[in-house]
């Protein structure tokens, strides 16, 4: 299936570069065709921020043809017949016609060189990705009806579904993370063979299942894209903790279990992310999967009480170590592990407050320990609010509103962004004529507890409060004190490993 396409058939604009780039290899006696997510993007009208090509170039022919026209190349792909480079602000791949398919017991794949594009196509995910624009000449190749999939928001595949997830196994995370980005539903077969086939996700690196997973949790649809995975078993092998939640009842007993509970906290949470400019700027990642796995810990924490009651205590202790857990497995780098594992840990933080008030100290110690993770923290916790119960959410709305505005009316009073003691390690250790050692750190801890439960103190008031703390301890303190030390020049105590 061919056809020319204009600008007005599909409402697009085909950058100059890319018609220049299309004629030099024709005039070379080559075909090269933009194929891929940048055509299926020509007919959603978006833009492509980077450009796929195909050719029946081999990877030296392509080299002889962009070596002087392209403003840079490398060949870091060349084994797998890809040559990048950019040009005039776009990068750009160009591929040799190419089959690849999985050994068994492989996580890389095997690559043949093809020789036409009709093949090339049939051997690529999905129908909706299995589209070529032949250039300079615009004319569309659709063996395999991607544009009438997309119309109908369709996720098949150009063959078997088996054999193109035999070939590659991520494939399935993609058909998750397409439903997530694009809102498309996943034809029966599809489905079917993502179920039989879930276990084979397996042979694929921790890496690549890890980043179609953060495409799917920023997609525009997430829900959706967890559903798929949970659905079809992918998720017993990606995500198990949240396959684990199905069987959960919320903490209630009543409307909802864990598994939906959390999807619309996933959903709620993505609402409330921020422009560009706001303090968490959507689509967050971080908040986005705290929100999903907040209430991982349930299962392992659940507990049946007299009355018929269910709780779970401790559960965001528990969730947070399995995330954490979870996320190590799937490569995550240190500070984001780090950042939702703090997150679910202290989504819980909040409730009671609303009952029985806090103190100011506990208002500092709750900016204290979210840190610079505040913002989402504020926005995790409004979304785990969605009970029917309108009065219930009434009240906890009520209830965060007032903690809000009491931590902006502190913050104006104090640095609740930075609280540290009153004096400093180089002024404790002056005052009490110490040299730097665990002591030191003693003394620091005992400074940071007053601040936050007093609020900054004067330079004199702080001095006699050390003062008379020192004379209470015992002549063996220094001998027997096992706290951290302290940085004179920073003036902080070393942190404890949690």
């Amino acid at each position: 299936m061919a056809q020319v396409l204009d600008s007005s058939s599909v409402n697009f604009h085909m950058d100059p570069v890319v018609l220049d780039l299309g004629q030099r290899f024709v005039d070379a006696g080559f075909e090269l065709s933009l194929v891929g997510g940048p055509v299926r993007d020509l007919f959603l009208g978006r833009v492509s921020p980077d450009l796929d090509f195909t050719t029946d170039a081999t990877p030296d022919q392509t080299l002889s043809i962009i070596k002087r026209w392209a403003d840079n190349f490398w060949e870091i792909g060349r084994a797998f017949g890809t040559i990048g480079m950019k040009k005039s602000g776009f990068q750009i791949e160009i591929t040799t016609y190419r089959a690849e398919a999985y050994d068994a017991d492989s996580r890389k794949p095997a690559v043949a060189f093809g020789s036409s594009l009709l093949d090339d196509l049939l051997r690529r995910d999905f129908t909706i990705n299995a589209m070529a624009l032949r250039l300079p000449s615009l004319e569309l190749v659709d063996p395999f009806h991607g544009v009438r999939d997309l119309h109908a928001s369709v996720l098949a595949t150009p063959g078997a579904p088996e054999s193109s997830f035999s070939d590659d196994p991520l494939r399935m995370m993609r058909a998750a993370r397409f439903a997530a980005q694009l809102g498309v539903a996943v034809r029966d077969d599809v489905r079917l063979a993502m179920s039989g086939m879930a276990e084979r996700i397996k042979i694929i690196s921790a890496e690549r299942v890890r980043e179609e997973l953060v495409k799917l949790i920023n997609g525009a649809h997430p829900r959706a894209g967890i559903d798929l995975l949970v659905d079809t078993g992918l998720a017993e092998f990606v995500l198990p903790e949240v396959s684990a939640l199905r069987l959960e009842a919320d903490e209630h007993h009543r409307h909802k279990d864990v598994y939906q509970h959390s999807l619309q906290v996933l959903e709620q949470a993505a609402s409330l992310e921020t422009g560009p400019d706001g303090p968490v700027p959507g689509p967050d990642f971080v908040l986005r999967f705290a929100a999903l796995m907040h209430d991982v810990g349930k299962p392992a924490t659940r507990r049946f009480e007299p009355g018929g009651a269910v709780s779970f205590r401790h559960h965001d202790m528990v969730g947070s170590k399995l995330t954490a857990k979870r996320m190590k497995a799937l490569r995550f780098d240190n500070d984001t592990i780090k950042a939702v594992a703090r997150l679910v840990e202290l989504h819980m933080r909040f409730y009671g407050y609303g009952d029985a008030g806090w103190t100011d100290s506990a208002v500092r110690r709750y900016v204290a320990d979210a840190g610079p993770l505040l913002e989402r923290l504020h926005r995790l916790t409004r979304s785990d609010v969605t009970t029917r119960n309108q009065r219930k959410a009434e009240r906890l709305s009520f209830a965060y509103d007032d903690l809000e505005q009491r931590i902006e009316v502190l913050a104006e009073q104090e640095s609740l962004n930075a609280i540290r003691p009153d004096l400093d390690g180089a002024q404790i250790m002056a005052l009490l004529g110490l040299k730097p050692g665990p002591v030191v750190g003693r003394a620091y801890k005992f400074l940071l507890e007053e601040r936050m439960e007093n609020g900054p103190l004067s330079q004199e008031d702080a001095e006699s409060k050390l003062v008379a703390w020192w004379a209470g301890q015992p002549e063996s303190a220094v001998e027997l004190s096992s706290e951290p030390a302290v940085d004179a020049k920073a003036g902080t105590a070393e942190p404890e490993e949690s």
